[in-house]
């Protein structure tokens, strides 16, 4: 009956880990309110994710707030450039559209700009997801990011698909939105990080392997 009530305990292990995926569920959703620092906190996220929840290493409100203050100066600027980036993609896909209806040729035009928009997306993913492994400028990160997303075209997929099942969970049902945020970044960090330790340094990748070894 004591190994049953132990924190050790598999059962006991699993409702915390559980409770944790909520907790920082929530602190994400705080975190975008401003709209301006969603990029800062999805980043923040995605650290949370890899390094408390799935690397069981530190709380998670503190290192959501350590990611979420150290990137927050490069993050945000980055996001609100994406933001612009958006309203015009946005605004040509609208004006395509009207083309389309009207049956101008020039609506064709319509799938390419959300084509675009959808690689938007996509393109945010892997910006703030790196932005969390990696320190590098802002230039350097969205170019990184950008060149890492069409370098891995099938797993681009993947990231889309994850975003689109999500926006669509928390749509049908809003209550998943306590979940879906950090269940999302699960399942990226399951595979963004095969993909990112392809570009990380030997000496980089030493570090992690060690930190992997100690939380065996």
């Amino acid at each position: 009956m004591n190994n049953f009530f132990s924190y050790d305990n598999g059962f006991f292990r699993v409702v915390n880990k559980i409770v944790d995926c909520f907790w920082a569920s929530i602190l994400w959703m705080v975190f975008c309110l401003p709209i301006v620092t969603a990029g800062t906190a999805t980043t923040a996220l995605y650290y949370t994710v890899h390094k408390s929840l799935r690397g069981n290493r530190g709380y998670v409100w503190r290192s959501f707030w350590y990611s979420f203050r150290t990137n927050f100066k490069q993050t945000t600027k980055i996001w609100l450039m994406m933001l612009v980036v958006f309203a015009f993609l946005f605004a040509d896909h609208r004006i395509m559209r009207m083309f389309a209806e009207q049956g101008s040729k020039l609506g064709i035009l319509y799938y390419f700009f959300l084509f675009l928009m959808l690689f938007w997306a996509v393109w945010c993913v892997y910006i703030f997801t790196y932005s969390a492994r990696f320190e590098n400028g802002l230039k350097q990160t969205m170019k990184n990011a950008g060149l890492i997303a069409l370098l891995n075209l099938p797993w681009s997929f993947v990231v889309l698909a994850i975003l689109l099942v999500g926006m669509l969970l928390a749509w049908l049902s809003p209550i998943s939105i306590v979940f879906v945020p950090s269940a999302g970044m699960w399942l990226y960090d399951m595979f963004l990080e095969n993909i990112f330790r392809k570009y990380m340094s030997p000496e980089d990748l030493e570090k992690e392997q060690a930190l992997d070894f100690g939380n065996r």
